[in-house]
């Protein structure tokens, strides 16, 4: 079992997490707010986007191959080196569909 260093950035909250456990699972041990739901890796909740390091997440079946580069599901993801991740950070796909559903509701709401 390997361990490396997880830094949350703008936070100051940093953890040490195994190789053999979820990002999630080691925030919510060390009493860190991580945001999530499903925890099966579809909701995007958790979603955190990675500043520096690599993770393996398998099971992410809410990302793409592409956003997997570059975002971690923390319910399922776990890290294969040091990590810094920016919590809070959605795929562009995602931040598409939060403005597009955001510029609907406003038009009704004027109505």
């Amino acid at each position: 079992m390997t361990e490396y260093t997880v830094e949350f950035v703008g936070t100051g909250e940093t953890i040490t997490c195994s190789d053999k456990e979820t990002i999630l699972s080691r925030c919510l041990e060390e009493g860190i707010a991580q945001e999530y739901s499903c925890r099966v890796g579809m909701c995007l909740a958790c979603s955190a986007e990675i500043v520096e390091g690599e993770v393996t997440q398998p099971a992410a079946r809410g990302l793409t191959e592409a956003e997997a580069e570059a975002y971690a599901l923390t319910c399922m993801a776990r890290p294969t080196s040091d990590l810094k991740l920016d919590r809070g950070k959605y795929p562009p796909s995602i931040e598409a569909e939060i403005d597009s559903e955001g510029a609907n509701g406003a038009a009704t709401a004027d109505d």
